[in-house]
């Protein structure tokens, strides 16, 4: 159930929702987006506030990197409980306990006074990323008319860029004074806006208030944004389905692996993957240190920085405008290409040592085709695949392979251009991205507008017809 206007199993036209109801709901997923504001803001201010830290602490190399990493470590284990909470205590509360707990986290690490403790609220604050990382899509998802679904979605992944780039120039506002200890307190002003808003502002998803047994309290929230008569579809269509499922399918997390469900948790954790496996972070993290390779000045590394976050920003903004206009499927399929293009040619700049200036190019042109796409798109169908009853379970799934494959990445990827070149790595992200397009081409259907049967059908759709061709290719040969 994803849409007042669809979800529901109602056929009528989408103006049936009122222009001031999508206003509504487009000022609720604002403030629920603040989650994904404090996920970019968390991963990215540490960039710059390393470099201060690490002069006041007197750390090694591998304690800085820990400092980085442990965050990611965090993330994965919040992402993974965060599904059982969502369930438990529900969308509203479970932001809530994730925003007082980047709280929390940000205060250990303003008040830090050695690298242990340092250490430790970064872990804190990687369990809140995580875990609003998983919980934020599945509550934009269950509050958006199908009209607008994919823009509500994809402002997750806006105020992620948003919040890298508040980082970078948060960084760069500190960086003559040096205090680091500024720079992660800034955080403190997201994360109260987001606990306040949960608590007293956003109301409860309706999905889950139907799920617990609280009819009349989601009836007025949905009569309030879609008008009484389509509230109460809405409600009698979600228990047919609920009543279909439940008699059909096991629950809880085994639910995720029945049959029934098996392809929407292939597509959500395999494009969780592709997402990072194609080498986005790569360039987010260590772009100093690649510019640097290439014969230019790193010296002002904030600045670049800054300036790869802007386009990251823009080209979201333009994903944004036209997720729900062009569809899911196009923008993934071109996202892809133009990675696999631009990431291959910046690999051969360094192969054939062409000039800094190309690179430079190729590098800014794949991030703009990574958020121009895969970036928003990759939440947009998380928060669409799964079934209703399952969304959190599912969100959690893919959410926890996401950064668990980004973690992978970032610990790899120095190592590997060592030992292999850097170039010779950009082209293995690239036949990564191939491989992603080959996916998405084949598995992932189009879910613009669509209601979950709908949903749900065209992705067994594409799977019987991809088990076909296995067979036939098969007996082929």
């Amino acid at each position: 159930m994803q849409g007042f206007s669809r979800d529901a199993g109602v056929r009528g036209p989408l103006e049936q929702i009122p222009a001031a109801g999508k206003r509504k709901v487009v000022a609720w997923a604002t403030i629920i987006a603040v989650g994904g504001f404090l996920f970019g803001y968390d991963t990215g201010v540490v960039s710059g506030a390393l470099l201060y830290i690490s002069a006041e602490f007197e750390l090694n190399s591998a304690q800085q990197g820990s400092i980085v990493s442990v965050l990611l470590i965090g993330a994965m284990v919040g992402a993974m409980s965060a599904g059982r909470i969502a369930d438990r205590l529900g969308r509203r509360r479970a932001l809530a306990v994730e925003s007082a707990v980047f709280i929390g986290g940000t205060l250990l690490a303003v008040a830090a006074h050695d690298y242990w403790v340092l250490l430790i609220a970064r872990v804190v604050l990687g369990l809140a990323v995580g875990a609003a990382s998983a919980t934020v899509p599945v509550y934009l998802s269950e509050i958006s008319p199908a009209e607008i679904r994919g823009r509500i979605l994809s402002m997750n992944q806006l105020l992620i860029t948003v919040g890298i780039v508040v980082s970078y120039l948060v960084d760069l506002g500190f960086s003559g004074s040096g205090s680091w200890r500024a720079m992660f307190a800034v955080g403190l002003i997201p994360a109260a806006v987001l606990c306040v808003g949960a608590l007293f502002v956003v109301p409860e998803s309706y999905v889950w208030l139907l799920a617990r047994g609280h009819d009349e309290q989601a009836r007025g929230l949905v009569a309030g944004v879609a008008g009484p008569e389509l509230a109460d579809r809405v409600i009698e269509r979600f228990h047919e389905q609920q009543q279909e499922t439940e008699d059909s399918e096991p629950a809880g997390m085994r639910a995720l692996l029945a049959p029934r469900v098996r392809p929407a948790l292939i597509v959500g954790v395999t494009m969780a993957a592709i997402q990072q496996f194609g080498g986005i972070n790569t360039i987010i993290y260590f772009a100093p240190t690649i510019i640097e390779q290439t014969g230019l000045s790193a010296s002002n590394s904030i600045f670049y920085s800054v300036f790869i976050g802007l386009v990251n920003l823009i080209m979201t903004v333009v994903s944004m405008s036209t997720v729900d206009r062009f569809g899911r499927r196009a923008l993934l399929l071109a996202s892809l290409l133009g990675m696999l293009i631009t990431v291959s040619l910046l690999g051969l700049t360094f192969i054939a040592q062409m000039s800094p200036t190309l690179s430079l190019v190729f590098m800014v042109l794949y991030i703009a085709c990574f958020a121009g796409g895969l970036g928003p798109v990759f939440w947009v169908i998380v928060g669409e695949i799964f079934p209703p009853r399952l969304r959190a379970q599912g969100s959690s799934a893919a959410t926890t392979v996401n950064w668990f494959s980004n973690f992978v990445v970032s610990q790899a990827f120095l190592p590997l251009a060592g030992a292999l070149g850097q170039g010779q790595t950009f082209l293995i992200f690239g036949v990564i991205c191939l491989l992603g397009l080959t996916f998405v081409s084949r598995f992932v259907p189009e879910t613009k507008n669509g209601s979950y049967p709908e949903i749900d059908a065209s992705l067994h759709e594409r799977f019987e017809h991809g088990r076909h061709a296995d067979s036939a290719t098969g007996t082929a040969r």
